[in-house]
This record gives C-alpha cells, sequence and structure tokens, in this order.
C-alpha cells in the first residue's frame, strides 16, 4: 500500500547516529503518512544556509503527492552559524549523515525501505549526487538502503570533473534530475550543458537536465533577496552571489521534482 494524496501527514522531529569524524547525532523534521504506508520518502537536504524554507517549499508538494519527507539539519551538530564560510571544509565531510539518515527512514514502519529517494539544494545538491556514485557509496553508505532517484538543485555544476572529490564519471545507476537556473552566479548561462557534455555517455545517459530561464542560485528560496560570499562561486573565483526568489522557476522546479519521484520510486 501506500499513502494516497488525501492521506494526512504527521511531523515529528527525530534524531539518529551519523558516523561523520567526530561521530555526531543529526536531527531533522520527518513528515509521515498516518494511515496507508508505507510510503515511498525523500530525504531532504539543506544548502550552505542550513534549514531554510526551501524544505519546506518542496515538502508542501511532496507530501501531498503521497511521499514522506526527512528533512535533516547538518550544520546545528556541528555549531555551524548561517553562512558558507562557516560550513565543513567539503561535501563528503557530510556524506555520512545522508547515508545514515537513509538508513534511518528505512526503518521506520511508516516507509518503504526499497523506495527512498534524495533531493538537495546547493551543498545538499552536491550531497544528493555525490550519493549517486559508487566511490562515495561504497565508502560511506555500504549500510544504506539504495537509493531510487537523486534531485539536485543548482549543485555548482562547474566543479564536477575539475575538483577531485566531485566527479560523476561512475554513477550507481539510479536516475538523477538537475535543475539550474541561467543566472546562477556559480556557473556559465550554459553551466549544466557543459557539466553533461563532460560526462562519459554511460553517465550522462542517466541525468536528466533542466535549466530555468532567468534563475539564480537560491531560485526557490521563498524568502527575501539576500548576497552571500563563497569562494566556490564564479566557478571557482569566489566572489558575492545575490539569492532570490523566482516564482515561475521555483514553481516549475517543484513539479519536475514531484514528477520525478513518482517516475522513479511511485507514489
Amino acid at each position: 500500500m501506500t499513502a494516497s494524496p488525501a492521506t494526512p501527514f504527521r511531523s515529528s522531529y527525530a534524531a539518529f547516529a551519523s558516523e561523520a569524524d567526530p561521530p555526531l547525532t543529526i536531527a531533522g523534521k520527518l513528515s509521515t503518512p498516518v494511515e496507508g504506508g508505507p510510503a515511498p520518502a525523500v530525504l531532504i537536504c539543506h544548502g550552505s544556509d542550513g534549514v531554510d524554507p526551501r524544505g519546506a517549499f518542496h515538502a508542501a508538494a511532496l507530501n501531498p503527492a503521497g511521499f514522506a519527507t526527512f528533512e535533516i539539519d547538518m550544520w546545528a551538530a556541528r555549531g555551524v552559524k548561517r553562512g558558507a564560510l562557516a560550513r565543513p571544509r567539503s561535501v563528503p565531510e557530510t556524506l555520512p549523515d545522508a547515508f545514515a539518515a537513509l538508513a534511518f527512514m528505512g526503518r521506520q514502519p511508516e516507509i518503504d525501505p526499497a523506495r527512498l529517494g534524495i533531493l538537495g539544494f546547493s551543498w545538499g545538491g552536491v550531497v544528493s549526487l555525490l550519493t549517486a556514485t559508487p566511490r562515495w557509496r561504497n565508502a560511506l553508505g555500504a549500510n544504506a538502503p539504495p537509493i531510487g532517484g537523486h534531485a539536485a538543485l543548482y549543485p555548482v555544476c562547474w566543479a564536477y570533473e575539475n575538483v577531485p572529490s566531485l566527479s560523476l564519471a561512475e554513477l550507481t545507476g539510479a536516475p538523477i534530475l538537475i535543475q539550474a537556473g541561467d543566472a546562477d552566479a556559480y556557473d556559465d548561462p550554459d553551466g549544466l550543458d557543459q557539466l553533461l557534455a563532460r560526462l562519459p555517455p554511460a553517465s550522462r545517459a542517466l541525468i536528466r537536465g533542466i535549466t530555468h530561464q532567468g534563475a539564480g542560485h537560491g531560485f526557490d528560496r521563498d524568502a527575501p533577496s539576500r548576497t552571500i560570499v563563497d569562494p566556490f562561486a564564479h566557478k571557482g573565483q569566489g566572489g558575492p552571489v545575490l539569492m532570490a526568489f523566482h516564482p515561475e522557476a521555483a514553481a516549475a522546479a517543484r513539479a519536475a521534482n514531484v514528477a520525478f519521484f513518482r517516475e522513479t520510486l511511485g507514489a
């Protein structure tokens, strides 16, 4: 059985152990169907700014579509304050959090462990993509359930195959959806197309790419605009990045994510 769009959901706060270095206890908001489970579920991973309106924005569409969601806070356990310069030094440091969260989700009676997906924004988008690679899956996620679909929003497209720890040349085989904006200060306007062109055919075949016109970094962040400074911006040159809500791109991206997880996980 699975949750239907009419099924009510309940939200609770849950914590689990991550085998990060050093080990941490990570907490998050878990939303599961009250009845009709077990349901497919999507792990939500935040960006450098930490938990913000983006997670709730996407969960508000995923839950009515029949998906349980678990939005985790990778920063609170590390004492990280808001802002790009306070985050961990590399995304792989936080991959144990994602794999442990998926294992935790798979143990919940309301969730179907065979139908798990992951969605991330910026830093969390990189997390989503790296969990699709055998390198990091074998090293850090051997005990996690299989991931049926990986969705990433504006995951710093220029970095893959250019930064040693960030490669999509080998993938686990699960479908991937990458969405970016052509006004993103991290990348060229065609940064997503450039990324796909750098990959071998086997990887390209697993990835669907959508570029939203006029959308910048954090285009689905329904909050007042703000400018951050990130050394990874402007193709690694560093500098300011405007994060501004783009309603049309945000709605389109949210709908694309729901459709992607319906196809890959079922709901």
